[in-house]
């Protein structure tokens, strides 16, 4: 087994290949999309990962990488391609499925080329089930069998399980899950895989490998939905979430994820979907979950409007698009969701995020610099707790016409930030605590306050 086709050279297949290639693997590269093909060539790529590109000038100047449109005969195909959520016409009460056609047209463009023997790999997200049903009916078009008795083709799945900003460490670091369709499959692709993957490599059936996958996913979106269930309480009773997280999580048995402005990325986002599809009647906390972060960014909003109430055409600077820290990913972010939202309000918006560049069908909101971003602005909104956002200081601020600050990451935590005046709001950090002078609680005061609805500035000791 030493020739390989990776079909799709996006954030998964682009690393594999480039990895299998430098660990000895003939490797043709395969995408549909001749503009990806010629940015590889070019050694210009789609993300900033680090070490990406390192690891494919090596590959290439090897001479084992190729790039192709299409598949190349080989001993194993794997492949990587994308599987978002559909869209289009649905019924209102449909939920969200996965859009397969990309993993479909895959497969079927190696029917042609397919061998007794070959190997393939589905590394792709998909529903359980899709493994063996979808792609090994596909795969039958050969005219072989779909079986690992060596005649026909083997069949597996392996999950990427990568975090954008560390994935070439965590392909060779992290374990690694392989479904088969039968024993000598899972078996051929641990074959593969056990070239270059340091971690542990275990095997099991198709369909749990496609649930694990998912599972993994979608308890942090769970988890996330509560810490941002708790932040919606934690603002209504006067408590500071962030700090209410950290106490809670000194429980030995509890680990509370962070509460933000939605979910964002290709995994979380979106897996929880894959797995309601399939059992849609037994899935209501996982449905929930997805409700609830879908509807943080318009919270965010919220928050946005009331601290530029009476405002006449607030502009808002919006600080980081990135889905998370550090990377330059806009996958499913939901800052672009509050960008989108809060222009549908009527508010001029500008963007800035120190990676990631303009977005498309917001081009017009973008600034290159943050200083450009704030200059006579009257309210900043950080979406992103890059690093460099992480350090900003208040004089960084000084040019905006009001010094309005909403955090949505907790990323402003210097004492400098935590003074009254210092114009931060955070999401999650309650206002409505009634204290005296003193700095002592008033349950009664505290009470009457949340009947009436009250957020107001706190006096105690640790709030703004």
């Amino acid at each position: 087994m030493r020739r390989v086709c990776v079909l799709g050279l996006g954030y998964i297949g682009l690393p594999t290949a480039a990895m299998l290639a430098v660990h000895g693997f003939q490797v043709t590269g395969v995408d549909t999309d001749e503009r990806v093909l010629e940015a590889v060539g070019a050694r210009q790529f789609h993300t900033q990962e680090p070490g990406l590109a390192e690891l494919v000038a090596r590959a290439l100047e090897s001479g084992n990488l190729q790039t192709a449109p299409r598949p190349q005969p080989a001993d194993a195909f794997v492949i990587a391609v994308p599987t978002p959520c559909a869209h289009g016409p649905q019924p209102a009460a449909a939920l969200p499925r996965a859009d397969l056609s990309y993993v479909a047209a895959a497969t079927e463009s190696i029917v042609p080329v397919l061998q007794g023997g070959n190997l393939v790999v589905l590394e792709s997200t998909v529903p359980p089930g899709t493994t063996e049903g979808l792609l090994a009916a596909i795969l039958a078009r050969s005219g072989l069998p779909v079986t690992g008795d060596g005649a026909g083709v083997m069949l597996a799945h392996c999950p990427e399980r990568v975090l954008p900003g560390r994935i070439l460490d965590e392909l060779v670091r992290n374990d690694r899950i392989i479904g088969g369709i039968d024993r000598p499959s899972a078996e051929r692709a641990r074959e593969l895989y056990a070239s270059f993957a340091r971690g542990a490599i275990l095997l099991t059936d198709a369909t749990t490998a496609e649930l694990v996958k998912l599972m993994e996913n979608t308890y942090r979106d769970v988890n996330i939905a509560l810490a941002n269930e708790f932040a919606l309480v934690a603002e209504r009773v006067g408590v500071d979430i962030w700090e209410a997280i950290e106490l809670a999580n000194r429980h030995p048995r509890v680990s509370v994820l962070k509460p933000g402005p939605g979910v964002g990325g290709h995994c979380i986002a979106v897996d929880p979907w894959f797995i309601a599809q399939v059992a849609p009647e037994a899935t209501p906390l996982i449905q929930t979950a997805r409700r609830v972060n879908d509807r943080m960014p318009g919270h965010v909003v919220g928050m946005v409007k009331e601290a530029v109430a009476g405002v006449p055409t607030p502009v808002v600077a919006c600080l980081g698009l990135a889905y998370k820290a550090n990377v330059d990913d806009l996958r499913e972010s939901p800052a672009l969701e509050v960008v989108r939202q809060l222009r549908a309000e009527g508010m001029q918006v500008r963007t800035f995020d120190p990676l990631a560049g303009p977005v498309p069908g917001l081009e017009s909101a973008h600034c290159r610099s943050l200083a450009e971003a704030v200059a006579g602005a009257d309210c900043a909104v950080i979406l992103t707790d890059h690093r460099e956002l992480e350090a900003l200081q208040p004089e960084a601020l000084a040019a905006m016409r009001h010094r309005i600050v909403v955090d949505t990451r907790n990323a402003l935590r210097g004492p400098e930030w935590q003074r009254p005046g210092s114009g931060r709001i955070a999401l999650g950090a309650g206002r409505a605590r009634a204290f005296s002078e003193s700095g002592h609680c008033h349950p009664e005061q505290v009470l009457r306050a949340l009947q009436r609805g009250e957020r107001r500035p706190a006096k105690g000791p640790g709030y703004t």
